[in-house]
């Protein structure tokens, strides 16, 4: 495996065709330097524009139209020592006779301490006092360039990824994306150091990042939506609008990796999901919302499962 550092000198809003910044080989590690959602970077200078300017796209060697691209998140470094977060809730996440009693919308900073594995909320609070919580990095938007030459922007997400915002996509989790274009074209940015379900404030806590991750080509494993795995279990992603059809995305999709990975029938994979299945609702916010379908590791077939 070959690790590859990229320090990008241009940023694409879009996850498109574009030129790729680095070509890497099957298997091999890429250490990035990225923005954060606004195009800030370590320094807090702005580099790029809104939104969520994505660091790539990054050429794997041998992927094709019909694989799958298995990304593993390795590490996340928030490069910067402050980060940013919106102060009122989303309309769409409380009733609308609540919506003219919500707070002008503002943005505040959070002093971020890896050091102590905390951010702190560098804003009055409560009369309790300062709001400090764990640090809990993860990437809100990352994926490959879609088919047939679209450009799709980066405040949205679709079957190849994009601005999904969940949680999970912290160390330790990998996930695969179905493979678009030749060399895949793998594009990551908008780190957040951390951020409750839903992204419902329309932020985490905003920062720059040096992201690693470890890139490997899945030949011939044909998916339709995003498909990962962490120390909790598998999950599938489904990003659309309204919120129940990204839950039928994930859940069909589901449906698919119990019958291809664990050799379950339909009638078997609907007993465990109904008894079993967990959902999150990783993201109400933007364009495309994103529902986390997820079945526990303590309950998945004792069976030698496809290489995921």
């Amino acid at each position: 495996m070959t690790t590859h550092r990229l320090t990008p000198s241009r940023f694409f809003n879009t996850l498109g065709p574009h030129e790729p910044a680095l070509h890497v080989a099957d298997g091999d590690r890429v250490v990035a330097a990225t923005l954060d959602a606004v195009g800030g970077d370590d320094a807090g200078v702005a580099r790029a524009s809104r939104p969520n300017p994505m660091t790539g796209p990054i050429f794997v060697e041998g992927a094709e139209p019909g694989d799958a691209l298995h990304i593993t998140i390795e590490s996340l470094r928030p490069t910067r020592a402050t980060g940013w977060s919106r102060n009122t809730l989303a309309p769409n996440v409380v009733d609308p006779d609540f919506v003219p009693s919500l707070p002008e919308r503002q943005t505040h900073e959070w002093a971020i301490d890896p050091d102590a594995g905390s951010v702190r909320l560098l804003a009055p609070f409560a009369e309790t006092g300062d709001l400090v919580l764990p640090l809990a990095p993860m990437i809100g938007c990352f994926g490959v360039a879609p088919a047939g030459g679209e450009a799709i922007s980066t405040a949205t997400s679709g079957p190849h990824g994009g601005n999904m915002d969940w949680r999970g996509f912290r160390p330790g989790a990998s996930v695969a994306f179905p493979v678009g274009v030749p060399g895949a074209l793998f594009f990551l940015g908008d780190g957040h150091a951390r951020q409750g379900d839903g992204e419902i404030v329309g932020t985490g806590v905003e920062t720059s990042f040096e992201m690693t991750v470890a890139l490997r080509v899945q030949k011939g494993r044909s998916i339709a939506w995003p498909r990962g795995e962490d120390a909790a279990g598998i999950f599938t992603i489904g990003n659309a609008r309204p919120l129940d059809q990204a839950l039928q995305h994930a859940t069909t999709e589901m449906l698919r990796r119990l019958g291809e990975d664990y050799g379950l029938d339909r009638a078997g994979a609907s007993h465990l999901l109904g008894q079993a299945v967990r959902y999150e609702i990783a993201n109400v916010f933007n364009p495309a919302y994103t529902v986390v379908c997820r079945v526990p590791a303590d309950v998945l077939p004792d069976v030698p499962a496809r290489s995921r």
